[in-house]
């Protein structure tokens, strides 16, 4: 009997896990089809810079977090005034061009992140900071949720002496306070290079709604988030 009950909660935290096998070729539970599998060009991944300068975003501030699947801290910031735009993708690591596959594996060293674009005069770092701390659990270490290994680290990669500064100054701050039982173990490290994520990952939680990663793990994030912030919420994401 306790083989089975193992076998049972390995069975569901699996299905559970922020992984896009869950719904290639498959049907939600309402049986409405979610997405198609992948074609090779959805496959690819590529230096954030080409992303930057194909959308025109090279005048606004960016800030890269990782905390946990890119899925859930994707959705939270693409609802905050000032964002402009917000990408999935890969950082941290130490291989050029990481695939999902390699990172969820442990293979490249790259925690699951994500790239924002902002603009200063709206929101600054040290409140996309606040969001980031609210977005996801920055105590466990390795581990959000269901997800497992350290692709799902948190993680703040710095861009510049300033910005350490206010990380610092925010982690023993939290620390001090009652806001979470155990200490934060985030990962502060300076900024090296982002690796766009491959496209089907990108926007999941707005295409995949009734995916049940989402429905479970990330919509509660979300909400969370907006739950906290509710004057920095876009009006058209209230």
């Amino acid at each position: 009997m306790q083989a089975l009950s193992i076998l049972t909660l390995t069975i569901l935290l699996f299905h559970q896990s922020c992984d896009v096998k869950d719904i290639s070729n498959s049907e939600t539970a309402d049986h409405t089809t979610v997405t198609k599998k992948p074609s090779k060009a959805d496959q690819k991944t590529y230096p954030v810079a080409e992303y930057t300068k194909k959308n025109k975003l090279e005048g606004y501030a960016q800030a890269v977090f990782a905390g946990g699947c890119f899925w859930c801290t994707e959705a939270a910031f693409h609802r905050i005034k000032g964002v402009q735009d917000v990408i999935s993708g890969y950082s941290g690591g130490h291989k050029a061009y990481p695939t999902y596959y390699g990172v969820g594996a442990g293979k490249t060293g790259h925690a699951e992140a994500i790239m924002i674009y902002y603009d200063p005069k709206q929101i600054n770092y040290e409140t996309l900071l606040d969001v980031l701390f609210v977005a996801h659990d920055p105590t466990t270490l390795n581990k959000q949720g269901p997800d497992i290994g350290e692709a799902y680290r948190s993680a703040i990669y710095f861009q510049s002496a300033e910005e350490q500064q206010i990380i610092d100054a925010k982690i023993k701050a939290i620390n001090n306070s009652n806001m979470y039982d155990a200490k934060i173990v985030t990962e502060v490290a300076p900024y090296k290079e982002f690796w766009v994520a491959e496209e089907y990952h990108q926007n999941f939680y707005e295409l995949n709604p009734n995916h049940g990663y989402v429905a479970k793990v990330s919509r509660p994030k979300v909400k969370k988030v907006v739950k906290a912030f509710p004057d920095l919420i876009k009006l058209e994401q209230r």
